[in-house]
């Protein structure tokens, strides 16, 4: 497959709602493998298609590559349907905030509907760190980032530090829109 270019903030086509995917078929097969193949290219363990320039509502989720695994899911037109109502706190980056973390607050464990790579639908209930990792996609596909989720003094410093780098040509990014 291809190892896609990222979309690397700050850049307003992050903040565009994703369109939904209405049938699951070749063309959307090959965004997987490819989103696949560049969320490995790039140590991460979520990406949503907006982060390659497709504002289609796809992610991909392998939280097993932390610990060395790999057990990679595809989630189209995902959506949280339920949330426990408990709250953690996890230090979240982005592979479209390279080298910026910041803690952020959300729900342990969520319930989220989507379609798998056959088209149907189906259901999982996740918690810990699959949890926050389908919330942060999730949020991806509805145009919000994780800095959307903590202070506006952190906000603004790490969207300086990106624009900086962006200028000194310190991080590439995506020139211009993907079609699929």
């Amino acid at each position: 497959m291809a190892i896609l270019p990222l979309i690397i903030a700050p850049d307003p086509r992050l903040n565009v709602p994703s369109l939904k995917v209405e049938k699951v078929d070749d063309s959307i097969r090959k965004l997987v493998a490819d989103m696949l193949d560049t969320m490995n290219a790039n140590d991460g363990i979520g990406l949503a298609a907006v982060q390659v320039g497709v504002h289609k509502r796809v992610i991909v989720v392998d939280v097993a590559r932390r610990d060395g695994g790999t057990d990679p899911h595809t989630y189209i037109n995902p959506e949280i349907v339920a949330d426990t109502g408990d709250s953690s706190l996890y230090m979240e980056g982005c592979l479209s905030f390279p080298d910026q973390f910041s803690e952020v607050e959300r729900p342990e464990g969520v319930t989220v509907r989507y379609m798998d790579l056959d088209g149907k639908e189906q259901t999982v209930q996740a918690h810990g760190i699959l949890a926050t990792c389908l919330q942060h996609e999730i949020d991806h596909t509805n145009g919000i980032v994780f800095v959307d989720h903590v202070s506006k003094l952190k906000r603004d410093m790490i969207i300086k530090k990106l624009t900086k780098a962006k200028k000194l040509g310190l991080v590439s990014e995506l020139p211009e829109p993907v079609s699929t």
